[in-house]
């Protein structure tokens, strides 16, 4: 029997599993990941803050503020925001770099030519020569710097998700702040006429007799205390106009249209589980692929220290009627095989191991940083709403209290049984409760945003491939 078939066969298995190379080894898995970074944190079956954990968050928590003119704004910024933008210029790098560190698993091909004359005419050396060349993968060296670079987009993508979603809620909470501060800047004016109307009153009574200097000038200080308070809300309510206009891409000009009024608050939302949170949150994915990549550097780094093998073919062809070439066949082939190994380089190749292995660390680190404050953003804006809840009730009947015993201190005044303190602390008791509850309706609002944004539920329902598309 002839033995060449076996000993053919038995090299090119062998030539095939040096192609092959060995088998990468796999990042940590999302659950050995929380296990490693998380060990001191016990996951609840519920929420400890309250709400309807049984159901799932759902997506679009845009809609539910049924506010035509906030979708706009949010599309808006979508569009032209600089921030946003940044953050889809990193998408494309990434894809970029992962394009990059694909292309050694695929042979190289090199093409170099020469052409010259001689004096009198005639052709001088004349040569084409084509090289192909491919690196044998064998210690993973290529695939690993492969899946680092997969890993560090998807992370890229995750963290423009991420980026979109914090927009969407930027915009939806400098849009309540900035209803609030017209509205803010509303009960001011209210104020102020309530205290000029007191002026005028205090004026007629010393017209009349029944009066003093004192009220009179007390009246008229009050005044000019609400007035300074209107000029701080008219600042404010620019001010927040302004931070509105630059998240859209506007001139911060402070004249951008706002409603009249807030947006009712929507009705409470499901909230699903805890231990769902760190499988949603684009924030934390991200951070999840960027222990992947850096797992995946190391692997990279430790098979740089091995020896690499290459192999090389290449075509020639060359003439010349000025040289004697030994041998004029045309055109030449060849192939070879390259072989380097790193023997002594003062460390570097182990000290980048090193650094590896540190910036896995860090990154295991800042995987638990985020998700531990995944779940305190979470608990917060859950106990945050339902405080805001309780308050506004309270507020609302205390504005009745107030309201009933400003009345009674107009009465008593005119008819000159207290004297005109009284009604001015009674308005200012007004007010400020009126403005509390201004506040805490504009922050139960933002608290919802919050709270789907904590809980890493969508504003929209566009896939993550269309989030990753930069604006032309």
């Amino acid at each position: 029997m002839d033995a060449h078939p076996t000993r053919h066969a038995a090299l090119a298995a062998a030539l095939a599993a040096v192609v092959a190379g060995c088998a990468l080894q796999v990042p940590p898995t999302r659950t050995d990941l929380q296990r490693d970074t998380l060990p001191h944190t016990t996951l609840p079956a519920a929420w400890k803050a309250g709400g309807d954990s049984a159901t799932p968050l759902p997506d679009a928590w845009l809609a539910s503020f049924n506010d035509p003119m906030l979708s706009a704004l949010v599309a808006e910024a979508l569009a032209y925001n600089a921030d946003l933008q940044v953050a889809a210029a990193r998408v494309e790098q990434a894809a970029a770099v992962l394009q990059v560190a694909s292309a050694p698993m695929l042979p190289s091909l090199g093409v170099a030519g020469t052409y010259s004359g001689k004096s009198g005419g005639g052709g001088g050396l004349n040569a084409l020569f084509l090289n192909a060349s491919l690196e044998l993968d064998v210690w993973g060296r290529l695939r690993y710097g492969e899946a680092a670079a997969q890993a560090q987009s998807e992370a890229a993508q995750a963290d423009f998700a991420y980026a979109r979603q914090s927009l969407a809620a930027m915009v939806a909470r400098s849009w309540f702040l900035a209803i609030e501060a017209g509205l803010q800047r509303v009960l001011v004016e209210d104020a102020l006429r309530a205290a000029q109307e007191l002026q005028r009153v205090a004026q007629e009574r010393l017209r009349v007799g029944v009066g003093n200097d004192q009220a009179v000038a007390e009246a008229a200080a009050n005044v000019g205390g609400v007035r300074d308070t209107l000029r701080q809300t008219v600042q404010a309510r620019d001010e927040a106009l302004r931070a509105l206009e630059l998240l859209l891409g506007r001139y911060p000009s402070a004249e951008i249209q706002v409603a009249q009024r807030l947006t009712p608050m929507p009705a409470p939302v499901p909230i699903g589980l805890p231990s769902d949170l760190l499988e949603r949150r684009p924030d934390v994915i991200g951070a999840e692929r960027r222990v992947a990549a850096a797992f995946n550097r190391v692997g990279e780094a430790k098979a740089a220290q091995l020896p690499r093998i290459s192999l090389t073919a290449g075509v020639s062809w060359i003439s010349s009627d000025v040289l004697v070439l030994q041998d004029r066949s045309n055109p030449g082939f060849g192939f070879g095989a390259n072989l380097f190994a790193p023997l002594y380089q003062g460390g570097a190749l182990q000290a980048q191991v090193e650094i590896r292995d540190a910036e896995q660390k860090q990154a295991m680190a800042e995987y638990a940083r985020i998700a531990q404050r995944s779940f305190g953003e979470v608990e917060n804006a859950l106990g945050a709403e339902f405080a805001l809840r309780d308050r506004e009730a309270l507020l609302e009947r205390t504005i009745a209290d107030n309201q009933r015993a400003l009345e009674l201190a107009q009465v008593q005044y005119r008819v000159g049984s207290v004297d005109l303190r009284a009604v001015e602390q009674r308005q200012l008791a007004l007010l400020q409760v009126r403005t509390t509850l201004l506040r805490v309706q504009t922050e139960r609002l933002a608290q919802r945003v919050n709270l789907h944004l904590a809980l890493g539920g969508g504003f929209d329902t566009a896939p993550l491939a269309a989030m990753a598309e930069p604006r032309r």
